[in-house]
């Protein structure tokens, strides 16, 4: 099966003759399959499946095709559109790689990448501009860091963030205790910000390290839900001292 078979099963299953709910489908209803599908592709990474990642990588690219199919029935655009749009970018962006100019380094790269956004017109005032409001908090404040930092705008050294996290907690601590809501969610939200900018620094992207730790914290507390059931005890039964022993335990096995 090649790509062109591909397309003829998406205009099909849209057609009189196809599936009544593909056909029921508008773009807008489609938004949130994107989001799940492209979050499917991040867990298969994580696993380090290729069989898995494979196959949803497929299930995102049936998603574009969904998309498109769709708009050519409206006369807007089609995928051959799409992968036309896409091509003349890669190349305009690239000129180092398609063209005459000599970029030798991944930073000389990225300015050239954000000159090239602003004569597209995809920033228009500030290097800020252009980055989708709905992105998961913590990969937008990385996002909004990697991008101020291109122009300067960063730490030096890594001992200067960690006194700067101290500094916000110890904001927080007295916001804290004065219980005013508003300021104790303003300093809180500036230890995330903080930490975001701690794993920038360091290489680290912030939402694989939270997604392994929530991963990690699943599956230890799966080890204490199923521990009980074979001792035919339940968790509201038991003690946290009791829960943390079996905590120890998972750690342990892993």
């Amino acid at each position: 099966m090649n790509f062109d078979d591909l397309l003829k099963i998406m205009e099909t299953l849209r057609s009189d003759k196809g599936c009544p709910w593909d056909r029921e489908q508008t773009m807008e209803s489609l938004k949130p399959f994107i989001v799940e599908e492209a979050y499917e592709v991040l867990e298969a990474i994580d696993e380090k499946d290729p069989e898995a990642i494979k196959e949803e990588l497929g299930d995102i690219l049936f998603q574009i095709l969904f998309q498109c199919q769709i708009a050519k029935e409206r006369k807007e655009f089609d995928m051959s559109d799409v992968i036309g749009k896409i091509g003349k970018k890669m190349m305009a962006r690239h000129p180092h790689v398609f063209g005459d100019k000599e970029y030798k380094t991944s930073e000389e790269v990225l300015v050239h990448w954000e000159e090239q956004k602003r004569l597209e017109g995809k920033i228009r005032d500030s290097i800020l501009e252009g980055l989708p409001k709905t992105l998961p908090a913590l990969l937008q404040a990385h996002r909004v860091q990697e991008r101020a930092s291109r122009v300067g705008f960063d730490w030096e050294r890594i001992e200067d963030l960690f006194k700067k996290l101290d500094e916000e907690l110890k904001e927080f601590k007295n916001a804290f205790g004065k219980k005013k809501e508003d300021e104790i969610e303003d300093e809180l939200g500036d230890i995330f910000f903080m930490l975001v900018n701690i794993s920038r620094f360091i290489g680290i992207n912030p939402e694989d390290a939270l997604r392994k730790t929530i991963s990690k914290f699943i599956s230890r507390f799966r080890y204490i839900e199923m521990t009980a059931a074979d001792q035919g005890r339940k968790l509201s039964d038991m003690t946290l001292e009791e829960m943390d022993q079996l905590w120890d335990q998972a750690k342990w096995k892993e």
